[in-house]
């Protein structure tokens, strides 16, 4: 007869089995990060407020949240062929990664370009997304200054801001991007 085959049984060994079985779950310690009589884990410590501070990386798109700094689209053309070029390009015309530079025309169902200029609205998202991205193997490393400066030589590669201009939280906020009123506004009730 094999085990499959042997009916259960139950005895006092089986009693006194299942009665320590029970009384060990009762009586262990609760498990790291629970306290006891609570439904949820506790995970950390509350946040400070400078904690809070020093991760809040809002950019809005009229220019508040931007920090101080500047940059130069000259500045920004060196910084580009160090950090950005082997992924978009020379010029930003696209490699791997998406091509960043293109004509500064709305994109139609004929050219559906993406590009800085033709797609995106606000000239402050160019500076969150590359403080939050860029580059990709050490997110976060750049200054503001080295920011700003890619920031402004994006913007004169795609023809929509001077050589000489110079950007910073002012006059970042101030550039109108051309497909700016390309966009359907929804609001959030």
């Amino acid at each position: 007869m094999s085990m499959r085959d042997t009916p259960m049984r139950s005895g006092p060994l089986a009693g006194l089995a299942l009665a320590v079985f029970a009384t060990s779950l009762s009586a262990a310690e609760p498990l790291p990060g629970i306290q006891p009589g609570s439904q949820a884990p506790t995970l950390g410590t509350p946040m400070s407020a400078d904690d809070i501070t020093s991760w809040n990386l809002t950019i809005f798109p009229d220019g508040r949240g931007l920090p101080p700094g500047q940059g130069t689209p000259e500045q920004g053309r060196s910084l580009f062929v160090t950090y950005c070029e082997r992924c978009h390009g020379v010029d930003g015309r696209g490699a791997t990664a998406d091509e960043l530079v293109g004509p500064p025309t709305p994109p139609t169902d004929a050219d559906p370009n993406k590009s800085i200029g033709s797609y995106w609205p606000y000239a402050t998202t160019i500076f969150d997304f590359i403080r939050r991205n860029k580059p990709p193997e050490n997110s976060g490393s750049l200054s503001n200054d080295e920011i700003y400066s890619l920031t402004a030589y994006l913007l004169v590669a795609n023809q929509i801001i001077g050589e000489q201009d110079v950007m910073n939280a002012k006059t970042l906020a101030q550039v109108k991007m051309p497909n700016r009123d390309g966009f359907i506004r929804i609001d959030a009730p």
